[in-house]
């Protein structure tokens, strides 16, 4: 795990593998085998403090959908749909394909209700995906707050925006990909260690199918 620094590694020490090392020798170790990431400064800039969002309290209160995009190395662009629950900050699906329009989250959304259960708020943008007549449709017939964020203010999905952030670093930008089955492969290996192996601070170190155990 080359991108992790000294404290998911040190949660996935002890909270995963579970390991009963303090973080003293931990970091002791860390710093002998040169593995300090080196942290580039941020400019500092001020912004109104964003309002905090709801943390729901079971599975299925609400899930977080968003789009992101890549290319595979012939230059083909690729679009990735990923959804979350906000509960455990599971990661429940990667959508990958050239084209991904209103019929095609719906399905997927539909194979994620067979066998995770029905949400009752989906929090999403406003892309023309979402706000299709064919979604909102979709939604009532299932009985499903479709939670709009207001435009230009991301900070209100902030779920899926930085699950989208650990994509991009821990996976997309560390591999080349040929064509759409390979990232489709690739999206199942790295979903099973998201969600079983890495360390989430927003469980509070656990990783999210812990916290889903520990609420079983």
């Amino acid at each position: 795990h080359k991108n992790w620094g000294f404290k998911l590694c040190f949660l996935y020490l002890r909270n995963v593998l579970g390991l009963p090392y303090n973080h003293k020798r931990v970091y002791r170790i860390y710093r002998e085998l040169e593995l300090n990431l080196r942290i580039k400064p941020k400019r500092r800039i001020k912004r109104d403090k964003p309002q905090k969002l709801a943390v729901p309290t079971c599975i299925n209160q609400s899930w977080s959908m968003d789009f992101m995009h890549d290319a595979l190395t012939d230059g083909r662009a690729i679009r990735l749909f990923n959804v979350i629950d906000d509960h455990n900050r599971e990661a429940l699906t990667i959508e990958v394909d050239f084209s991904l329009p209103a019929q095609r989250v719906i399905r997927s959304l539909n194979q994620l209700i067979e066998y995770r259960g029905k949400p009752d708020q989906i929090r999403c943008d406003n892309g023309p995906e979402y706000i299709s007549n064919d979604l909102k449709d979709w939604a009532t017939k299932q009985d499903i707050v479709i939670e709009y964020i207001e435009p230009g203010n991301p900070q209100q999905n902030a779920y899926v925006e930085r699950f989208n952030k650990t994509v991009r670093y821990d996976w997309l930008n560390q591999e080349l990909f040929d064509n759409l089955d390979q990232v489709r492969q690739q999206a199942e290996v790295w979903l099973d260690h998201y969600n079983n192996e890495r360390p989430n601070m927003g469980n509070g170190g656990f990783t999210p199918i812990q916290k889903l155990n520990m609420a079983a």
